[in-house]
């Protein structure tokens, strides 16, 4: 951790301006976790706070836990995204792959059932991240986070700060298209259309222009800087859960959430240690604002991911892959001087 002396906070840029189709691979919001548990695991069916609809999950052998976080304004893709991933981690780690509520091929309750009161929100996400850790891993654990999963472990950190031993944030959601984050005279405007989308065929036509092979690879190379990374297996794999039943419904509500936290009020209230990587390329959280973020107590360091765009994780695994092995490494034992101490 940084000493507080050492450091000066700085405020994240507003004037961005964020390309129309960003929201569409925040699906690409994906997040591990990583627990110091050895033993081998089977599947499970998870019960999610707030209602009775199951998530899916699965594991490997040894220690690392993948949970992915697909939260996106378009379709869904699911934790096979962390696949150049999970089988090096899984080898000293014991490895879990979840599918959240609402995306991948978890369940996904029409938001409508629960009146107005928004269902699909980080709190939600965070509370089930942690009902997981609790239920199945049974110890801490640490999370790595992609995109807007960033947001979630975060949450899920600051509710529950006894669970997440250590987190990465690798190009986390800024959060760009958030209320506070637009002009307070459009605010009015924003809303109008949101509700448009939400509740019209407006938004059911826009989702199915999205929702084709051509629309996910040409977004797909617009956020990989390596584009010979964008192969017709990545393309399937972002595609076919977001033409699961319901998907739709979980797409118009999330696209009308523009509220919730933002990476810089929850940065401060985390108590683990947190390290942030960046692909230097990333087209839609550009680095400069990124770097803001390394100026809070809890981020250890900030690690520029040299000709990376907005999904390193995919993009880059050899990079990646160290990274998390160097970081899990370093915070799985304490040091000496408490170990001696307790």
């Amino acid at each position: 951790m940084k000493s507080s002396a050492a450091k000066r906070r700085r405020d994240v840029e507003d004037d961005v301006v964020v390309d129309d189709q960003m929201g569409f691979l925040c699906i690409l919001s994906q997040l591990i976790m990583i627990n110091l548990k050895t033993q081998p695991t089977a599947s499970h069916q998870i019960t999610p706070p707030k209602n009775n609809s199951k998530c899916k999950a699965a594991c490997g052998t040894g220690k690392i836990v993948d949970i992915s976080i697909l939260i996106s304004r378009q379709l869904n893709c699911y934790s096979d995204h962390w696949r150049k991933n999970i089988p090096v981690l899984a080898t000293s780690h014991r490895v879990y792959s979840i599918d959240l509520i609402g995306y991948g091929y978890s369940d996904k309750p029409n938001p409508r059932d629960f009146c107005d009161k928004p269902f699909y929100t980080f709190e939600t996400w965070g509370a089930q991240l942690n009902e997981f850790c609790k239920d199945v891993v049974k110890d801490q654990a640490f999370f790595i986070c992609n995109s807007i999963g960033g947001l979630v472990g975060l949450q899920a950190a600051v509710m529950e700060p006894q669970i997440c031993k250590g987190m990465i944030l690798l190009n986390i959601s800024l959060r760009m298209l958030h209320i506070k984050k637009q002009p307070l005279l459009g605010r009015p405007l924003i809303r109008s259309f949101q509700s448009l989308l939400r509740n019209t065929d407006l938004g059911k036509i826009f989702f199915k222009t999205v929702a084709t092979s051509e629309s996910v690879r040409s977004i797909l190379c617009q956020c990989y800087n390596d584009t010979s990374q964008v192969t017709e297996e990545l393309v399937q794999k972002i595609l076919q859960p977001g033409l699961e039943p319901g998907a739709v419904d979980v797409f118009l509500e999330f696209i009308c959430y523009s509220e919730g936290p933002l990476p810089e009020e929850l940065l401060p209230q985390v108590k683990c240690p947190v390290l942030i990587a960046w692909g230097d390329k990333d087209p839609w959280e550009p680095i400069e604002l990124g770097r803001a973020y390394e100026n809070f107590d809890s981020v250890e360091d900030f690690v520029v991911l040299p000709n990376v765009g907005h999904c390193p994780q995919d993009e880059a695994p050899h990079l990646v892959n160290p990274l998390v092995q160097s970081f899990v490494a370093r915070h799985a034992t304490p040091p000496a001087s408490e170990s001696k101490a307790s």
